[in-house]
């Protein structure tokens, strides 16, 4: 169990464009997590922000003809309501173009070249002659050097996870001009990865990742790891390098530093945090990143290197997850792959979204298929007809019958230990983020709730007697079983809880369920989740 204060991230989401249902499944995870610890009263930060650097958001505001400060301005506003609006509960939202984030980048960049861990080079990178500018990672494509896979970036493959520099690419192409860019000479800096090549084995070796992103890891071991470039060419948007005219930092230098300036501002803002016992002092804390696949190396290499040639403490864990995919395509902005956040609440309410990816998530890295007529079925079949039809069944009676009142005891105290000790058993699952194993419980006990409603049949018990106190107990015990399983769902489906609270008239949470609601007054039954129609099948 743990029981030390948390801070937990979400990695930046990119700030040209809207979040769509693909970026959601990491932070719905993490959000679940981070729900669960809170309702168990134990103290943790949640913190997340925009990366609002690099050369696509230089070149989308000349597109646009604005400044790219009005850009990443008008992009974070739009983050800030997606997320608000699935109920993502972030202490603090930053971005990587904050005053903390200079102050950090200049202060850590700075830091690292006293120690030496920084050196000039003079490399080849490629260059579009079309458009005069030096080609960043992300807007070159070509064949993977090592699988030969077609159309991928300059950083990283995603079919085979081979990381590169972007001249090693074959046929590389600029996604700019569409020209064949060119090799051109340019004084870069570096990171000094490999001095810390032993100390990241060792930490890497502490139980951090899970076991198949770790296998994963130990490829990128085998050649032994290089110097890093964290160095951009003018023409670029982002914090110009210390000391350097035309020099910026690349994009994975100041956004993984963000962390630790979002953090910072929170604290500004929260007085009673104190900064050094999250990333100096770590002995009472903990420290966990939820990332996609997609930017493992980044996280698991690079930024702790950089957390410990700055005497910096390193993450605790680091929680990988798939991608999202579309018929089995992954979810992406730049292929236009995608659900936006605010399309999918047009149709559907954020709980329904949370709920499908909760029955889909595990500790795994395994990919999460959308398919919309399994998500409507889900919602329909588990929530409408199991879950809330649970309460309105047993409402019903107690409120016309007993003036909303509930029986002074309980009828089945065998059945409700049954589902008090499995309580147990949920928060493990929760402790582990082992999510769809949540799910699968609660449909099981939601048919064992109802299985007992129908075997009382109470409506038969009404025909002859409205006012008979067995119908009381029996409703009284299935208003129970409903308020383990809402209890169950709590960090899930945060707004049905706040309308089953209204009706129960009573908080939700796993202490309170260790005793009854009995002798207790409920609100009159009112509609608490909507059936999603078939025709919505073609809303996307």
């Amino acid at each position: 169990m743990i029981k030390k204060k948390m801070l937990v991230t979400c990695a930046l989401p990119y700030a040209n464009g809207p979040i769509h249902i693909g970026h959601l499944l990491e932070h719905i995870q993490a959000d679940i997590w981070v729900r669960y610890h809170k309702m168990r009263k134990r103290e943790v930060f949640f913190i997340c922000a925009d990366d609002a650097h690099g050369t696509p958001i230089m070149l989308k505001s000349k597109e646009m003809k604005i400044n790219p400060k009005i850009l990443i301005k008008n992009i974070f506003k739009k983050h800030i309501s997606d997320f608000l609006n699935f109920n993502i509960s972030y202490d603090n939202y930053g971005s990587t173009d904050s005053k903390e984030n200079f102050y950090f980048s200049n202060k850590i960049f700075l830091f690292l070249k006293k120690k030496k861990y920084i050196s000039e080079k003079k490399i080849l990178q490629l260059y579009d002659l079309k458009k005069k500018m030096f080609l960043p990672d992300r807007l070159v494509k070509g064949n993977c050097p090592k699988c030969n896979k077609k159309n991928q970036y300059g950083d990283h493959c995603e079919n085979c996870g081979c990381v590169y520099d972007a001249s090693d690419l074959l046929h590389p192409r600029s996604e700019i001009s569409g020209s064949i860019p060119v090799l051109k000479k340019s004084i870069h800096l570096f990171f000094d990865l490999p001095v810390f090549e032993k100390k990241i084995r060792r930490w890497l070796n502490c139980g951090v990742l899970q076991k198949k992103v770790k296998n994963k890891i130990k490829e990128w071991f085998v050649k032994g790891l290089k110097k890093w470039d964290i160095s951009r060419d003018a023409p670029y948007f982002g914090f110009k390098i210390p000391g350097y005219k035309e020099k910026y930092f690349y994009v994975w230098l100041d956004a993984p530093i963000c962390y630790i300036s979002t953090f910072k501002n929170l604290c500004k803002k929260n007085k009673n945090i104190v900064f050094n016992e999250f990333w100096k002092n770590s002995n009472d804390t903990d420290l966990y990143h939820f990332i996609g696949k997609d930017i493992i190396y980044f996280h698991s290499i690079f930024w702790p290197a950089i957390l410990e040639g700055i005497n910096f403490r390193k993450p605790t864990k680091i929680f990988t997850h798939g991608y999202v995919t579309l018929n089995n395509k992954k979810m992406s902005k730049s292929k236009n792959k995608l659900i936006k956040a605010k399309t999918f609440l047009k149709y559907f309410d954020s709980d329904s979204l949370r709920y499908y990816f909760a029955s889909k998530s595990s500790s795994s890295i395994d990919d999460i298929e959308f398919n919309i007529i399994e998500f409507i079925n889900l919602i329909n079949s588990n929530i409408v007809n199991k879950i809330v039809n649970l309460a309105s069944r047993c409402a019903s009676f107690i409120n016309i019958n007993f003036n909303g009142k509930l029986s002074k005891f309980i009828l089945e105290k065998k059945l409700y230990n049954l589902f008090l000790y499995k309580t147990k058993k949920i928060m493990f699952l929760f402790e582990k983020r082992e999510f769809s194993s949540i799910i699968r419980i609660v449909t099981k006990y939601s048919d064992i709730a109802n299985n007992y409603i129908t075997k009382k049949h109470p409506w038969k018990i009404s025909k002859k007697d409205k006012y008979n106190k067995k119908i009381q107990l029996i409703c009284t015990m299935g208003i129970n079983l409903f308020r383990f399983l809402i209890t169950w769902l709590k960090p899930i489906m945060p707004d049905l809880i706040c309308r089953v609270e209204s009706f129960l008239m009573s908080k939700i949470s796993f202490k309170v369920c260790k005793t009854p609601l009995l002798n207790h007054k409920i609100s009159i039954f009112v509609h608490l989740y909507k059936r999603i129609s078939s025709s919505l099948i073609h809303a996307f």
